[in-house]
């Protein structure tokens, strides 16, 4: 009897060791799958996604649904592989999404950067798009820039030394050749108010002899036209699209998804043109368990798309924002859109 029970004992014992061993090694890989995902006509925490103030706004209703990638980190062999297993998630090696060296505070930063450039180009697109005008904006200033303390992220440049700014190109123009030392006198509008702001150019990090004003200009809607985004933790651009497309819908008559639920991802930039993304399978996964039936895909994603498609979405390929919107109309009118298969 004693032999036998030494004899399970020691059977048992590498079995314990590497049960105890598979909840507590984490493996150098992250789990990939379907994230959250957000009506960009709706609220979240009482607050519209996409806000629009100052001017008449549309009724809209129904979806335009922005879809994420959930990533999981840290995870133990058995947590790895229950992930592997599940058919909704993907392994990809730790380093491809959080790069070894890169402080994970500034990978995090870095997405939200994206995230909130997306916003603006988002904007700019979906105004271009509805021939609206714009005004010049700053959409960043430099933390050590000669303008830290004087400008700021929202600022509109009405005019630099009584020259009219009417294009981000004017910022970059007044500044150019412009030696260290030099002020400038920018008229500014910033809340409901004009202010008249003195800078002086220090010198370029990259070029000591020229002058460096330490301000990213861009462009947004002219007052009183406000447009806010208003989603918090959430990383990258590829919400861009979506966003534009909520943009639009909430100012022109109608309903740009028809009451249907739409959703899609895809990078966009100020003239409209739609970047592929990562995670496209996660994405629509997500789409479809939230309720979506149609998908915009971004056209260098489709060949990706098409390899997993979940039962009842349909993809609709998109190439610009005039594209994705024309697909909705099609959708509307009983046509059928360009699709990952054309």
């Amino acid at each position: 009897m004693n032999r036998r029970i030494l004899t399970l004992v020691a059977a048992l014992i590498p079995v314990l060791v590497l049960g105890a061993l598979g909840t507590v090694l984490t493996v150098p890989f992250v789990a990939l799958g379907p994230g959250p995902t957000f009506n960009t006509l709706g609220k979240v925490d009482g607050k519209e996604v996409v806000d629009v103030r100052g001017t008449e706004v549309d009724p809209v209703s129904g979806h335009l649904n922005m879809t994420t990638v959930s990533v999981r980190d840290g995870l133990s062999i058995f947590e790895a592989f229950g992930f592997w297993v599940s058919g909704k998630h993907g392994l990809v090696p730790r380093a491809e999404v959080y790069p070894p060296g890169v402080p994970r505070e500034e990978i995090d930063k870095s997405n939200q950067q994206d995230f909130k450039d997306s916003e603006g180009n988002a904007e700019v697109a979906a105004l271009h798009f509805l021939n609206l005008p714009t005004v010049v904006l700053l959409r960043k200033v430099a933390e050590e820039g000669p303008a830290k303390d004087l400008l700021r992220q929202g600022d509109q440049i009405i005019s630099i030394n009584n020259a009219p700014m009417n294009t981000p190109k004017d910022v970059v123009s007044a500044v150019s050749g412009q030696a260290p030392g030099t002020q400038l006198t920018m008229l500014v509008r910033r809340d409901t108010g004009e202010q008249t702001v003195t800078v002086t150019l220090g010198p370029r990090p990259d070029d000591q002899a020229k002058g460096y004003l330490g301000v990213t200009p861009g462009e947004g809607a002219r007052p009183p036209m406000q447009v806010d985004f208003n989603l918090a933790d959430i990383g990258g651009p590829s919400a861009g699209l979506m966003f534009s497309l909520a943009l639009i819908d909430k100012l022109t008559p109608g309903e740009l998804d028809g009451g249907r639920f739409v959703a899609g991802t895809g990078t966009i930039d100020q003239d409209g043109k739609v970047g592929p993304i990562g995670g496209i399978q996660y994405k629509m996964m997500a789409a479809r368990d939230a309720g979506a039936e149609t998908f915009l895909v971004p056209a260098a994603n489709c060949s990706e798309a098409k390899q997993r498609i979940p039962d009842g979405l349909r993809l609709v390929k998109v190439e610009n924002l005039t594209g994705a919107v024309q697909a909705l109309n099609d959708i509307n009118a009983g046509k059928e859109p360009v699709s990952c298969s054309s």
